[in-house]
């Protein structure tokens, strides 16, 4: 389908190859292309390399800015934040305290992204258990929390037997020791 492809050709397909864009058939026609053309096959390199210097100058850059911006927003309000943040999802901090952190978070933007995802985890949570209970049809946490309490719920009963049938003795005797 492809005759023999000509170096212009080559030279536009060039950066889809490199991305891997093309047909397999396409693919094999440029390879055997750049095989055969050493001017071609030094064009490929040449652009090649510069793709991958541009990829890695701008990783570097797009780090860089990352880096200087969580510079700005850690401090030592931000590690007080994080070492009080599971006690203020868990509401085990005092109003002035939880205010604190409210201020935290909306002030800095790590810190309310911290606090989002752990919400998020615990719904996650919350999600999962409440679906593990429905599939499974039966609140096991409150039997084993009984079982662990020594709670019973209910009376046994063969107790029950026992209690009727003596308290009915206990009532014919009573009759009896009344009568006489």
């Amino acid at each position: 389908m492809y005759p023999e492809l000509s170096c212009d050709q080559v030279s536009a397909l060039m950066t889809f190859y490199i991305e891997n864009k093309l047909s397999d058939k396409l693919l094999r026609h440029i390879q055997n292309h750049l095989n055969n053309c050493p001017a071609c096959k030094e064009n490929y390199n040449n652009l090649k390399m510069i793709l991958n210097n541009i990829s890695g100058v701008r990783a570097e850059m797009l780090q860089d800015e990352e880096d200087e911006f969580e510079a700005r927003f850690i401090t030592k309000q931000y590690e007080d934040f994080k070492s009080n943040l599971s006690a203020y999802v868990d509401n085990e901090l005092n109003d002035s305290e939880n205010i604190r952190i409210k201020k935290i978070a909306i002030s800095n933007p790590i810190a309310r992204q911290d606090l989002e995802d752990i919400f998020m985890f615990k719904r996650l949570l919350h999600t999962s258990f409440e679906k593990t209970k429905t599939d499974a049809g039966t609140d096991f946490s409150k039997h084993v929390l009984n079982h662990v309490y020594g709670i019973r719920h209910g009376t046994d009963p063969f107790l029950k037997i026992v209690l009727i049938f003596t308290g009915m003795i206990v009532s014919i005797i009573a009759a009896c020791i009344w009568c006489l």
